[in-house]
C-alpha cells in the first residue's frame, strides 16, 4: 500500500495559518473533519491531548507528528502541513515546527494500514527528504515526492533481502555462517557476531509512528558508526522482529527507547538503558555509545528494578515516583470502586423502595458490598503499589497487608502503608539475597521472596500498622463525623476545588482517593465528602457545555458542537471532558472551574448532603439523603463557573 493512499491531497494543508500548537491542532482536525475521515472531531482532539500529555510529538527537526487511535476515525489518514513561517509546537529541540503530519487510526486499523503509517515514520529520519518537502509548492509534488521516496525505499529493500539470502546461501553451501546474519535477523544492521554489538526496543503508546521512527534512527546511526544492532518494535501490530535470547546474551548493552512497558525480565543482568522513544529518535547516537561502552545501570529482573551499578541515566524524583506507586494502585482498585459502588447505589434504591430484606437488595449489597467487590477495595490498591514498587514478588505480601489492614479497621491509611511497606520490602531482600549461591536463584522468587516479603511484611502491620493506623482512622471519621458547619463547609470547599484544579490528575485522584477512604471506613455509610467530590467533579464539563451553550460567539463552530458532549459528561461525573478546553485556555477555563466546583462541593456541606455512592453522577443523585439540593449545588457550581467563563473569555480571534 502506498503512503499516499493515506494522505490524501484534499486533506493537505500547504500553507498552514496556525501560529500556536493549539491552533495548528484545530486546523489539522478541521481538515480531517471537513474530507469526513473522522466523525467525532471532539473526541479526537481529546486523544490527541492525551497523546501529547505523554510526551511532545514535536519530534524536533522541525517535524511534528500528533497523531491518535480512536473509533473517532472513519478511515485512516495522514494529513500533511507545511507552515512558512514555523511555531513552536513544544518540540524536543526547542526547534519551530514546519512540517506537520497529523495521523487519524481507526481503533481496528488493518495490517496493512498499520505497516504503511509504520513506512511514513521511517522516512521523516531522513534530513535530506524533509529538505525536499520544505521546497513542496503543491499536494501534487508532495504526492510525487513520497511516491518516488517509497519505491526507492522499496527497491534498497529488496536487494537487502536478496543480498541477505544469497550470504544465507553461501554460508549453509560452505559451513562458515558463523560471521553471518541469521535467518530470523532482519534488521541486524551489519555484521552481528563482532563484538560491538548492541539490542534495542522502541515502543510508544500508540505505536504507530514514533516507534518506527526511533527505530530507523538507531539502525541508521549504529551503521554510520560501524556498530551492529538488533531493533525489536512494540507498535500496533504488536511486538516484530522479537529479540532472540542468543542475541540478547550477546549484546554488550540494552536500548529501551519506550513510552510504554515492554517486557523486561529478559534483560536481566545486562546493562540497560531506559529512555523515552524520542530519546531513540534523536538522541540515537549517545544512547549507542553508552550501551557499546555499558555505560548503563544493570537491570535485575526479581526486584524489577535498574540497580545503582553504571551511570548515565537521569533520576526520577522522589514524588513522581511515589505518585506513580500510588497511581498504579488507584488505577487497578477504581474497577472496583466503580463496579461494587454502582451495583450497591441500585441497592440502596431497591432499599428505599422493597425493604432491606428483598433478595435483589441482599444480591446486589453481597455482590457489591463488604464482602464483594468493596471488600477487595484495600488489598487491591495495597497489592498494585507493592507490585509497582518491588514488581511481581511484592504483589501477594502487598495484597495480604491491605486485607490485614480491612480486618483489623486500619482501613485505608494501613493499606497505602501495607503496599509502600511491601515493595520496599521486596526490594530489599533481593539486596540482601544478592550473596547467595546461583544455583538457588530459582528459589528466591518461588520460595524466599514470598515467604520472608510476607512474614515481615505481616508482622510490621499485625504490631505497628494496623494498631496505629487503626486508632488513627478512628479518629479520622469520628473527627469528620464531628466538624461544625464551617469547617465541614471550609473541606467541602477543598474538596471540591481539588476536583477542577488537574481535571483527573494528582489533587483530582488526592480529593477522589480521600473521599473514598472515608467511606470504606464508615461502613459505606458516610457519603458526604462523596458529595463533596461528586458535585465538584461534575461541574467543570457542565459549566463548559453551559458556557458554549449560552456565550456562543466566544467559541468556534467546533468547540460549540464538542461542548454539547459535555452536558452528558458532566451528568455522568466525568470530569475529563473540559480537558480540552482547559489545554487551549488553561487560564480563564481552570480558574473559573476551580471557583465553581468549589461552591458546589462547599454548598453540599452546607446543606448536609449525603451520597451513599462513589460514583455515577446524576444517576445516582436519587440515593442523596437531599436530592434536590446535592442537584441545586451542581446547578450553582456549574452556572458560576460557566458565566465566569462566558464573560471572560475573549472571542477566538482575539484569544492569545
Amino acid at each position: 500500500m502506498k503512503i499516499t493512499d493515506l494522505m490524501i491531497q484534499e486533506t493537505m494543508i500547504m500553507d498552514l495559518q496556525a501560529t500556536t500548537k493549539d491552533e495548528a491542532i484545530d486546523e489539522l482536525i478541521a481538515s480531517l473533519n471537513q474530507s469526513g475521515r473522522i466523525n467525532d472531531p471532539e473526541l479526537f482532539k481529546e486523544m490527541i491531548y492525551k497523546r501529547e500529555a505523554e510526551s511532545s510529538t514535536g519530534i524536533g527537526g522541525g517535524i511534528a507528528m500528533p497523531h491518535a487511535k480512536t473509533k473517532a476515525v472513519n478511515e485512516p489518514t495522514v494529513v500533511f502541513a507545511k507552515s512558512k513561517q514555523g511555531l513552536d509546537f513544544e518540540a524536543l529541540d526547542d526547534e519551530p515546527a514546519h512540517i506537520f503530519f497529523m495521523i487519524a487510526a481507526p481503533e481496528g486499523a488493518g495490517n496493512t494500514h498499520l505497516r504503511t503509517l509504520a513506512a511514513l515514520s521511517r522516512l521523516l529520519v531522513d534530513s535530506d527528504f524533509i529538505a525536499e518537502l520544505m521546497n513542496t509548492n503543491t499536494p501534487q509534488e508532495v504526492s510525487a515526492l513520497f511516491d518516488a521516496k517509497q519505491a526507492e525505499a522499496a527497491e534498497k529493500e529488496a536487494a537487502k533481502e536478496k543480498a541477505k539470502a544469497e550470504r544465507v546461501a553461501q554460508a549453509s553451501s560452505t559451513e562458515s555462517g558463523a560471521n553471518n546474519v541469521k535467518k530470523n535477523s532482519g534488521v541486524i544492521v551489519g555484521n552481528a557476531n563482532t563484538e560491538e554489538f548492541v539490542v534495542a526496543v522502541t515502543a510508544c503508546p500508540t505505536g504507530i509512528a514514533h516507534t518506527f521512527m526511533a527505530e530507523d534512527a538507531l539502525k541508521k546511526k549504529a551503521q554510520e558508526m560501524g556498530i551492529n544492532i538488533r531493533v525489536e518494535t512494540n507498535g500496533s501490530e504488536g511486538a516484530q522482529n522479537v529479540l532472540t535470547a542468543d542475541e540478547i546474551a550477546r549484546a554488550k548493552g540494552v536500548i529501551i527507547a519506550a513510552d510504554k512497558n515492554v517486557e523486561m525480565a529478559r534483560f536481566d543482568g545486562k546493562p540497560v538503558l531506559q529512555r523515552p522513544v524520542s530519546d531513540g529518535i534523536r538522541k540515537s547516537e549517545e544512547l549507542i555509545r553508552k550501551a557499546v561502552n555499558g555505560d548503563a545501570p544493570i537491570y535485575r529482573s526479581q526486584g524489577g528494578k535498574a540497580s545503582d551499578e553504571g551511570a548515565g541515566d537521569s533520576k526520577t524524583s522522589v514524588g513522581s515516583k511515589i505518585y506513580k506507586d500510588l497511581m498504579n494502585g488507584i488505577s487497578h482498585m477504581l474497577p472496583f470502586v466503580v463496579g461494587g459502588g454502582i451495583l450497591l447505589a441500585i441497592s440502596f434504591l431497591f432499599e428505599q423502595l422493597a425493604s432491606p430484606d428483598n433478595p435483589i437488595v441482599q444480591l446486589l449489597q453481597t455482590i457489591g458490598g463488604g464482602t464483594g467487590a468493596f471488600h477487595f477495595l484495600i488489598p487491591i490498591l495495597a497489592g498494585f503499589i507493592a507490585m509497582s514498587i518491588g514488581d511481581r514478588p511484592a504483589l501477594m505480601p502487598g495484597m495480604v497487608g491491605g486485607l490485614m489492614a480491612v480486618n483489623s479497621n486500619a482501613g485505608f491509611l494501613g493499606g497505602l502503608a501495607a503496599g509502600f511497606l511491601a515493595g520496599y520490602v521486596v526490594i530489599g531482600l533481593r539486596k540482601a539475597l544478592k550473596g547467595l549461591p546461583k544455583a538457588i536463584d530459582g528459589l528466591k522468587p518461588i520460595l524466599l521472596y514470598p515467604v520472608l516479603g510476607l512474614l515481615i511484611v505481616g508482622t510490621i502491620a499485625y504490631y505497628i500498622f494496623d494498631p496505629v493506623f487503626g486508632a488513627l482512622n478512628t479518629w479520622l471519621v469520628d473527627a469528620l463525623g464531628n466538624l461544625g458547619t464551617g469547617n465541614k463547609v471550609l473541606l467541602g470547599l477543598l474538596l471540591g476545588g481539588m476536583m477542577a484544579i488537574d481535571m483527573g490528575g494528582p489533587f483530582n485522584k488526592a480529593a477522589y482517593t480521600f473521599a473514598i477512604g472515608v467511606f470504606t471506613s464508615s461502613g459505606n455509610t458516610d457519603g458526604a465528602w462523596m458529595a463533596a467530590v461528586m458535585a465538584g467533579g461534575m461541574a467543570p464539563p457542565l459549566a463548559i457545555a453551559l458556557a458554549t451553550t449560552f456565550f456562543k460567539s466566544k467559541f468556534t463552530e467546533q468547540e460549540r458542537k464538542s461542548g454539547l458532549t459535555n452536558y452528558v459528561l458532566g451528568l455522568s461525573f466525568i470530569t475529563e471532558g473540559a480537558i480540552p478546553f482547559a489545554a487551549a485556555d488553561p487560564l480563564r477555563v481552570l480558574t473559573s472551574c476551580i471557583i465553581g466546583s468549589a461552591v458546589a462541593g462547599g454548598l453540599t456541606q452546607l446543606w448536609s448532603i449525603n451520597v451513599p455512592a462513589p460514583h455515577g453522577g446524576v444517576f445516582v443523585a436519587l440515593l442523596a439523603n437531599h436530592t434536590i439540593l446535592f442537584l441545586l449545588a451542581v446547578v450553582i457550581g456549574s452556572v458560576i463557573s460557566g458565566l465566569i467563563l462566558g464573560l471572560w473569555k475573549k472571542s477566538p480571534t482575539l484569544v492569545k
